[in-house]
């Protein structure tokens, strides 16, 4: 035993090395869960396209698989699906993970497949691998209803360090506590190292088979833009693209592609900005989305707070270009992380002091900051108004549309509730109130 140990041991050194003999680096000895095989690792699922018709899903394997499949079918009580299963074959590419220094030189496969045609409002399982042999388990997930229905999701903040150590209990609170949650929004900084391979194979373990079921919403954080040469300007994770498959909206410039995008869920609009970059760009593209807008809630994500409670952060462009339009519009909730802190606060609409936006700050991870009172005292002067805030906690949000009300609940690592506030909506004239939990 311990000699056919040593055996693939010395194979897989050879077979990694030889590789990239260019790459003269000293690597540290994979965890097994790092390394791809042939069975499909890193399933995460994805909107690309109508979430009442659409889903796409995205899956890692080793070189020796070429191509992937997936299969799709209408789930059923009994195990009769598996025999109407569509089959589909995926998009295929090859990738270096050795293109950053941080990393073991290995080259991997990364497969995606966007399943089209789909029936709203239907229970569906799907699997994913090498249309032979090596497949996954069988994974199930339900399609939007095409009306407005009531619907939940769950809202992280910064994950970031010590993800698979600490985070990993923030996820998996969520899920017992909102198994049925239709997607979750990550508001940026899933890692600490954008382009380092095993900071996002601990992101991945930290979850396991959340990321497969829940569909996942990226929103791209600071942490996600790191050099990828010595002395070159920082760019998006060469990870990003290849392990999320995301739309690629018209109207804005192929740098944005995959990072800004929108969505429509049972008539609620969710609109994800890139706020590390192209902000101006952004603004066109944020107005024309909510003056498009015919849902009945519109909600706005994108990694910078805008009223940022802590020393040293200022996303003054953000205020500039993005805080006129979410207030001219009348935006219902704006989910930002970053601060490694906990607000949440709202602007009036007007004069009248008509309920406007909610902004809310959050933070998942183990990174944590003070806040900064005085300075969030002084954002008075824009109109805002604080109602909670916090610090030192792992947090999570989960967000239950029904009806005209809006209900939003933090909660604590144990699952316990930590902050709450409903808004209730007129539909006809817009007008909106809040109840605050005391």
């Amino acid at each position: 035993m311990k000699l056919c140990t040593l055996i693939f041991s010395l194979f897989l050194v050879v077979n990694v090395f030889g590789q990239h003999k260019h790459n003269h680096y000293k690597h540290r000895e994979l965890h097994h869960w790092e390394l791809p095989s042939k069975d499909p690792d890193r399933i995460v699922l994805t909107f690309n396209g109508n979430p009442a018709t659409n889903r796409a899903v995205t899956w890692r394997t080793n070189e020796q698989i070429e191509k992937g499949y997936a299969q799709i079918a209408l789930a059923t009580m009994d195990l009769t699906f598996s025999k109407k299963a569509k089959q589909i074959e995926a998009k295929s590419r090859q990738f270096d993970l050795g293109l950053h220094t941080s990393n073991t030189p290995l080259i991997v496969h990364y497969h995606s497949v966007t399943f089209e045609d789909l029936e709203p409002d239907q229970h569906y399982v799907y699997r994913v691998g090498d249309g032979n042999e090596n497949w996954s388990e069988w994974i199930q997930f339900k399609t939007a209803k095409k009306e407005y229905s009531p619907i939940q999701f769950v809202y992280f903040g910064d994950a970031q360090s010590n993800v698979l150590e600490n985070w990993s209990r923030v996820i998996r609170t969520a899920y017992q506590t909102a198994p049925y949650a239709s997607f979750a929004i990550h508001a940026g900084n899933f890692v600490n190292n954008a382009h380092n391979d095993n900071a996002w194979a601990k992101w991945f373990k930290a979850a396991g088979f959340i990321h497969s079921r829940w569909t996942t919403v990226p929103v791209v954080g600071s942490q996600e833009f790191e050099s990828l040469y010595k002395n070159s300007p920082k760019q998006l994770s060469m990870l990003w693209k290849p392990q999320f498959t995301l739309p690629r909206e018209t109207g804005i410039s192929k740098r944005l592609h995959e990072t800004v995008y929108s969505f429509d869920y049972q008539e609620v609009r969710i609109i994800v900005l890139n706020s590390n970059q192209q902000i101006e760009e952004q603004t066109k593209f944020l107005e024309e989305k909510l003056r498009s807008s015919q849902a009945k809630w519109n909600i706005v994500t994108f990694h910078h707070s805008i009223f940022s409670p802590t020393k040293g952060e200022h996303f003054q462009l953000g205020q500039k270009q993005w805080q006129p339009i979410l207030q001219k519009y009348n935006v219902d909730l704006v989910l930002n992380s970053h601060t490694q802190t906990y607000t949440r606060g709202h602007a009036p609409k007007n004069q009248d002091k008509e309920l406007g936006t909610v902004y809310v700050t959050s933070v998942s991870g183990s990174e944590q900051n003070k806040l900064d009172t005085k300075k969030v005292k002084s954002f008075q002067a824009n109109g805002y108004q604080l109602d909670q805030s916090g610090e030192q906690s792992q947090l999570f949000q989960v967000i239950t549309i029904e009806g005209n009300t809006l209900k939003y609940v933090a909660y604590t690592v144990f699952g316990d509730e930590y902050d709450r506030m409903e808004i209730t909506k007129d539909f006809n004239t817009n007008k909106k109130m809040i109840i605050e939990s005391k």
